[in-house]
């Protein structure tokens, strides 16, 4: 079989965007079969779920994504990628696996194998889910939407993890939420155009725009609780072709960040509320249009489920797990569990090189100095990332497994 070392590079040098992972699902279900695994392809998208059934027992889901980024990679590795595809815009684009997810695809093979391997040691299903487009956070909607739960075993338990610029060798974990919602919106603002030296004939989107972006910062400032958590941000302003044309519309992009539901519905409820005042405030003869473009529910690891995957590293791989607080980033992890009605967890797996991180360094202040995940210098190191990476799977499936 080809080593896992060689997969990692090949998946580096050959990444593939949201939605086109078909070469990558390729290796996927090739090595899924050769290792004795029933697999499944084609599933909301380019999904590839590998089974294997090993007398009676629970069942684990263990899933890692596939999907790379539209960034051109800057690290300077003679395995570094220089792809280009045609995005979801219909534009060329160069393409980077900027988040770890060739990483996540290789330690789930490595875990596959060894699950093969050592049957002896558990009883019950691994069902290991290859999981597309989790850059959009559509796939694992699209998997479910695809009759995951009716094709498959249903899970017990479903565990996944996250390469993460921390000490190669550790892995980090929280109980609770620990990734935080996201929803990705986009407002467009109608006004009235006209010529720019006369404004009086005009509702101008551009001022509504203004207007609208300074009152949404009020949200976290003045309706969210000291005690809770939330970040509203506007990434993307358009409006207008020239100086002197006061345009018809503008339109903001914008991302929310939420860790409890009643806070994330009280931030979408009151984009809508300022959105729409701000617009009848200028006299706009139509009110905005706000469209969801995706959006993900918080991770939120089980408290119990969590306790039993720290347990069981600590038995099998020692002391390699570190509590951490929450992050603000987002996934659709956690569409799984819900859906299947099950626990969850999942942690973050070290990737960078340990001896950064030796006394006398102070652990924040490298990583504050580290390539972070999206970044076009972001790549963890090979090993030991993908020998902890796969065995940290394993022992976290063992704990129900047994």
């Amino acid at each position: 079989m080809t080593d896992l070392k060689d997969i990692y590079i090949d998946l580096h040098r050959h990444p593939e965007l949201a939605g086109q992972e078909e070469r990558t699902a390729g290796i996927v279900a090739a090595d899924l079969t050769e290792t004795g695994y029933e697999v499944i392809e084609h599933i909301g998208g380019h999904g590839v779920v590998g089974i294997l059934r090993n007398n009676d027992g629970p069942v684990v889901w263990l899933r890692a994504d596939m999907d790379a980024l539209p960034v051109a990679e800057n690290t300077g590795l003679d395995y570094a990628s220089t792809a280009h595809a045609v995005d979801a815009d219909g534009e060329t684009v160069p393409v980077m696996h900027a988040c770890g997810h060739d990483m996540h695809v290789t330690a789930l093979i490595g875990a596959a194998r060894d699950l093969a391997a050592n049957r002896d040691d558990w009883s019950g299903t691994v069902v290991t889910v290859f999981q597309p487009a989790e850059e959009n956070l559509s796939g694992a909607r699209a998997m479910i939407a695809d009759d995951l739960l009716d094709r498959v075993p249903r899970p017990d338990v479903v565990l996944g993890q996250h390469v993460a610029p921390g000490p190669a060798g550790m892995v980090f974990y929280k109980p609770g939420p620990i990734l935080a919602a996201s929803d990705a919106l986009e407002i467009t603002l109608f006004g009235k155009g006209g010529h720019g030296s006369r404004p009086e004939t005009t509702v101008d989107p551009v001022v509504m725009a203004a207007s609208t972006i300074m009152r949404l910062q009020t949200i976290v400032s003045r309706e969210v609780a000291a005690g809770d958590q939330a970040v509203v941000t506007i990434g993307v302003v358009e409006a207008g072709t020239k100086n002197n044309i006061i345009p018809e519309t503008a339109t903001l992009k914008m991302s929310v960040r939420t860790y409890d539901p009643d806070v994330r519905d009280s931030v979408l409820a009151s984009i809508t509320r300022i959105v729409n005042a701000e617009a009848q405030a200028a006299g706009a003869e139509r009110m905005p249009e706000i469209t969801t473009l995706y959006g993900a529910p918080a991770t939120v690891n089980d408290d119990d489920a969590t306790a039993k995957v720290v347990a069981s590293w600590t038995e099998r791989l020692g002391p390699i797990a570190l509590p951490v607080p929450p992050g603000t980033g987002s996934e659709d992890f956690g569409v799984f569990g819900r859906a299947a009605g099950v626990p969850s967890v999942y942690w973050f797996l070290g990737g960078a090189d340990p001896k950064l991180f030796a006394p006398p360094a102070e652990l924040m202040k490298v990583l504050a100095e580290l390539p972070s995940n999206h970044s076009a210098e972001y790549a963890p190191v090979i090993e030991p990332t993908i020998t902890v990476g796969a065995k940290a799977l394993v022992a976290a499936a063992k704990a129900w497994l047994g």
